[in-house]
């Protein structure tokens, strides 16, 4: 048996709070979505724009991710995964492949729980270490330091 996620609960104001209390609804709607109803239309959704920004790329990872799965099963799915996202050919080969199972088992687990921050995370966290390697980070040995480096406390 499938357990679906809850259905979101969002608080509820009415339009005419928003426009006698715009900055105590604004300073709510930073906070959380807020559902603003209306009596002449439907209900809309008040969120803010950088929490607007994030759903949208979590679409855009989830149909890249859709696309990978169910497209070219003959190739390996971090294979497929290189079509959308070119810069995991900077990671090693298994590391490609850690990658694709792990975008996979954070993508279900985030829309299961309605976190997508996580995917946004867990994907950005990737690129930035495709990032790191092509800039040729990886490429060196650190240098140690012989004696510690005494510095005034700020």
């Amino acid at each position: 048996m499938t357990l679906l996620a809850p259905p979101r609960r969002r608080r509820i104001i009415q339009s005419s709070d928003l426009s006698r209390h715009a900055k105590d609804v604004f300073a709510a709607a930073e906070q959380e979505p807020l559902e603003v109803t209306r009596r002449d239309g439907a209900p809309l959704v008040l969120t803010t724009k950088a929490r607007s920004d994030d759903d949208d790329a979590v679409l855009d990872i989830a149909a890249e991710l859709i696309a990978a799965v169910t497209v070219n099963e003959h190739l390996p799915l971090h294979e497929r995964l290189a079509i959308p996202y070119p810069w995991i050919a900077m990671l090693s080969r298994d590391d490609q492949r850690q990658f694709a199972r792990e975008i996979v088992e954070v993508a279900r687990g985030s829309f299961a729980l309605r976190q997508p921050r996580k995917l946004l995370l867990e994907m950005q966290a990737w690129r930035n270490s495709a990032e790191a390697i092509a800039a040729g980070w990886a490429a060196a040995e650190p240098e140690l330091l012989q004696e510690p480096v005494v510095v005034e406390k700020p």
